[in-house]
């Protein structure tokens, strides 16, 4: 029985009419998906000029055949009663709501009209689909959080029934809580791993310190799709190397779509069916491919609320072999609020920061994890999950390796935990920064 399919029919959302829907732009040519695109963009900018007053303020000079007319939004505009950026005849009652992670420090709720949700579905069912997931009967590892109240709990593991999966709570990532998860490995046959990327790589270094492989544990396994964190190169060799299996990358916004999925040819391949993806440099001007710059989406079909030019807060670029059908995802440098200020001027990414460190501390065996944390414009902490301290020479040394790649003069510190701080979802946030604004 389709029954994930079943409970999102159950719930108003067509599934079956988005995924026809789908099926029929991706079968478009070149051509005719530049006019499909050019009439959706055009259509949606329409739509909430004349049915959603906050649309009508916010881009009171759009003029919907003049692309460049169209405003920029921000997670910031969007932070204000869901009642007030609702479209005409849409209640909170015939809308899918939903609440970002606010890993980027501008949490929100926002609404999907049903139809644009189901869409969402689609896109999510096709991408699986590449590597022979079913969301109806595959079997999923999931490596989340779950909410401690009662009734975010029970409702977490009453979607964990319907959606086939088995949850691995990444609040606890001791060894005996590893121990417990390799025992369900082996007495169940899941197909695939699907959670934060920070966690799972934790589990796979505690089987490359047990030598063990959890295909060998679990052969029914076929892929594992990473999600919601960075995911470094070698961190993926790891895991490929001790799960077994290919290890997929994905990209995506709760209030959009899922916005890049990893093809079979190990290529980021964009959401061009949905969604309709700019790179923009800080001026507003688009900036060609294989040039990097502000990731800025529009949702083709949420006609709940506007999503439209909407600077999800991501710096990225996309491949030189990109076109408009198919755009690749080469580059996903980090978040706009991830950027290192330093006293002299410089900027830099906070994940290139954090890598800096990474390449350095995680050698030394003893250290689990970490996140690097800038206090001020010349300070910054590292927090490290370790048995014991880390010795001075190798403080001493990663200093050397942060001033040779961003500049003398920085005040570092360290201070060792027997965990990190993760999200109400579980989520890690690697590097953080408490400079409140440019400076």
């Amino acid at each position: 029985m389709n029954l994930f399919n079943f409970v999102l029919r159950l719930n108003g959302f067509p599934i079956k009419k988005a995924k026809q829907l789908l099926k029929s732009v991706q079968g478009k040519n070149e051509i005719d998906f530049k006019a499909y695109v050019e009439t959706k963009k055009q259509d949606i900018v329409s739509y909430h000029l004349k049915h959603n007053t906050f649309y009508k303020r916010f881009a009171k000079e759009a003029d919907p055949s003049d692309w460049r007319s169209i405003p920029v939004m921000t997670k910031s505009d969007l932070q204000q009663p869901l009642e007030s950026l609702l479209s005409d005849g849409f209640t909170k009652r015939q809308v899918y709501i939903g609440k970002t992670s606010g890993s980027s420090g501008h949490p929100f709720l926002f609404s999907k009209d049903k139809f644009c949700h189901a869409m969402t579905w689609a896109i999510i069912q096709d991408r699986f689909g590449w590597f022979n997931i079913d969301f109806n009967s595959s079997k999923q590892a999931r490596f989340y959080g779950i909410p401690k109240d009662t009734t975010g709990y029970y409702k977490e593991k009453l979607k964990d029934v319907i959606s086939n999966r088995t949850r691995f709570n990444v609040f606890d990532l001791s060894a005996e809580a590893f121990e417990l998860w390799l025992a369900v490995f082996k007495s169940k046959k899941l197909e695939y791993l699907n959670g934060y990327t920070s966690a799972m790589v934790q589990f796979a270094k505690y089987l490359q310190q047990k030598d063990r492989v959890l295909k060998s544990l679990c052969p029914s396994l076929k892929t594992c799709i990473a999600t919601s964190e960075m995911l470094f190169e070698d961190d993926k060799a790891l895991m490929e190397r001790y799960f077994g299996i290919p290890v997929i990358k994905e990209y995506g916004a709760s209030e959009l779509d899922l916005m890049a999925f990893e093809n079979p040819k190990g290529q980021w391949q964009v959401n061009s069916e949905t969604l309709y993806v700019e790179v923009l440099d800080d001026h507003g001007n688009t900036r060609p491919y294989g040039e990097e710059g502000r990731l800025v989406i529009t949702s083709l079909y949420n006609k709940a609320q506007p999503f439209i030019r909407y600077d999800i807060g991501d710096i990225g670029r996309l491949s030189k072999q990109s076109t408009l059908k198919s755009p690749i995802l080469e580059d996903l440098t980090g978040r706009t609020n991830d950027i290192v200020y330093l006293p002299s001027g410089k900027k830099a990414a906070g994940l290139t920061f954090y890598y800096v460190t990474k390449s350095i501390i995680e050698k030394d065996g003893s250290v689990k994890e970490f996140v690097i944390e800038q206090l001020e414009l010349d300070r910054f902490k590292v927090i490290y999950v370790s048995p014991e301290a880390l010795s001075e020479d190798k403080k001493n040394k990663i200093i050397r390796e942060m001033e040779t790649y961003l500049e003398k003069g920085l005040h570092i510190t360290f201070e060792r935990h027997d965990h990190l701080v993760r999200s109400k979802s579980g989520k890690l946030k690697q590097f953080i920064s408490y400079i409140k604004q440019n400076p």
